[in-house]
């Protein structure tokens, strides 16, 4: 063997021969500056990760390999960690070295159902055709919550309802790219009116059982679409031992749902009074709302309201952390949106253990979404009977309908829980002009596709299961005879092959085999209901378990199309 000092190997010394530099991508010092000088004093925690994320594609309209590499360094993390989360979200531009940064300006053109049923397809090819594709990109977007005004786009973060190519060009010549703050009921004004009383009340020593006991008097349950007992989940939390959370889902993602945006844009402190007293009620030791990015003015709204509720004294600084999705449907799953506010891929979760018992860090968490946070702080001011005192085709309490599509007065309705499809379209103004009703979508896509004759059944929980479907966030899209079932439940399946997060190969290959499948001229009615099986008994989630619907319902009751 040779001495020592004269073998060879991947450690060597001296002049030109040895490394200079670890092998990967090396540190830029300007990209660290900056990324520090974006992060300021902010505390460097793992499940901060998304939003640090945010402030980067923010401040330079896309996240750099250079920027990638930097934030790694402060956050002491693989860049590989990062970088799986960062292409996981469809709002987050990851550019490699060599590659050309996407334009300043961006434009997203929602395709769900009801957009597309109002044009959305020509408005995209217009603007395609119309704008430098070097300056302006122009891309094709899931439902942004405006269904009221389809078809919609966002131009940076203004949305544009009604849109047409003239008023997108008249916006970016203006450069009239933000979003705009409705006019909303703050604090102030709140209190004025006898908000946070009960708050205030309940914590200097309520008999929690009692209220507990009031919202299962009043019916409540969760709005989000499970429909599961709201008291109930308290019950769960407040047993388990150890520090407790609770998280407000705001990432009502399902098309055609859009209640909870105009709640949070009208009277954002209904919502805020009633996750104070769900908190107060299981002792959560801090509270996270998890808001949707396209939502950029409820975001808005949200940091100014919890910013004067911590100079109010209402709640300590900090005990509220809102936290701001990326362009993820699947994150409107509890588990995954649990996974989000952690700083990770939203991935749902295998069950149980649910999340009452092991929630976000590990620790018991109560979910609510925010319609239901709503009605908690109704129940506990005005008494059980604001829900039960109503009724209607056997079915008590009231829902809010997000209603679009081919009604002339698109909008939220409330209205008694059991209403039927013609109590809504009633309500929404009548069908338009020229058009007869055909079908409707009860509760979203998850929902699948009903037909106009099936116009007596109450739109409410437990009403629609014997029919194979159910309400969920009670996302209603009415149809009319200008309209193809069978293309309707291709757009909804285009949207799940899109949003599914790719964790199980049931939903992941189902639903883009679905999406071949149901191109054709003919449907192969066989095949796809197996793969229909497949997907319902073997998904691990909500999302590939509804996919089915539409393919099933269209197929039961639009034979013809098919």
């Amino acid at each position: 063997m040779a001495p020592l000092d004269e073998r060879k190997g991947v450690w060597k010394s001296g002049r030109g021969k040895g490394r200079r530099t670890p092998k990967g991508r090396q540190l830029d010092d300007a990209a660290l500056a900056e990324v520090r000088d974006l992060l300021g004093d902010r505390p460097r925690r793992r499940d901060l990760l998304i939003e640090f994320l945010h402030l980067i594609q923010d401040a330079h309209g896309h996240l750099s390999a250079v920027h990638i590499r930097a934030l790694a360094e402060e956050m002491r993390l693989a860049q590989a960690e990062i970088y799986e989360v960062a292409t996981f979200y469809a709002h987050f531009d990851v550019v490699a070295e060599g590659e050309i940064p996407p334009p300043a300006l961006t434009i997203r053109v929602c395709d769900s159902l009801s957009c597309e049923i109002a044009g959305a397809s020509a408005l995209r090819a217009a603007l395609e055709q119309g704008l430098d594709p070097s300056e302006v990109r122009v891309l094709r977007a899931p439902c942004m919550g405006r269904c009221d005004s389809a078809p919609v786009l966002e131009l940076g973060h203004n949305h544009i309802g009604h849109a047409t190519p003239d008023k997108v060009q008249a916006a970016i010549a203006a450069g009239d790219t933000h979003a705009h703050l409705p006019y909303y009921e703050g604090l102030s004004a709140y209190r004025h009116r006898g908000g946070y009383v009960e708050l205030e009340r309940l914590r200097k020593g309520a008999d929690w059982d009692a209220v507990q006991d009031l919202l299962e008097a009043a019916g409540l349950r969760g709005m989000g679409g499970a429909g599961f007992p709201s008291g109930r989940k308290w019950g769960f939390v407040r047993a388990a031992p150890g520090a407790r959370y609770l998280a407000v889902n705001g990432d009502e993602g399902e098309p055609g749902t859009f209640k909870d945006r105009v709640h949070l844009e009208r009277e954002p402190h209904v919502t805020l009074e009633g996750m104070l007293i769900a908190a107060a009620a299981v002792e959560a030791e801090r509270c996270f709302i998890y808001m949707r990015d396209e939502y950029p003015a409820v975001l808005e709204i949200l940091r100014r309201e919890i910013a004067a509720l911590e100079a109010s004294g209402l709640v300590a600084p900090g005990y509220i952390e809102l936290r701001r999705g990326a362009g993820a449907y699947i994150c409107g799953e509890e588990s995954a949106m649990i996974e989000s506010i952690e700083g990770n891929r939203g991935l749902p979760r295998h069950r149980p253990p649910y999340v009452a018992q092991n929630g976000i860090f590990g620790r018991p968490t109560l979910v609510h979404n925010v319609e239901t946070l709503h009605w908690v702080a109704m129940i506990c001011r005005e008494g059980p009977d604001i829900l039960n005192g109503v009724e209607r085709n056997g079915r008590t309490g009231y829902r809010n309908y997000s209603v679009s599509g081919r009604v002339a007065a698109p909008g939220v309705y409330l209205l008694p829980a059991g209403s039927t499809i013609l109590d809504i379209i009633d309500a929404a103004g009548g069908m338009l002009k020229g058009h007869t009703f055909k079908a409707y979508q009860p509760g979203g896509p998850s929902s699948g596709l009903l037909p106009a004759s099936m116009d007596d059944v109450p739109l409410d929980f437990d009403t629609l299961q014997p029919h194979g479907t159910f309400i969920g966030s009670a996302a209603v899209v009415v149809l009319s005879d200008h309209d193809s079932a069978k293309d309707a439940a291709l757009n909804m399946l285009r949207f799940f092959e899109d949003e599914s997060c790719g964790q199980c190969t049931p939903c992941r290959v189902g639903c883009e085999k679905a999406v071949k499948l149901m191109q054709a001229d003919r449907w192969d009615g066989d095949l796809l209901e197996d793969l229909c099986q497949v997907m319902t008994d073997a998904s691990i989630c909500g999302l590939g378990q509804a996919a089915p619907n539409p393919i099933r319902l269209v197929m039961k009751h639009f034979p013809e199309e098919v």
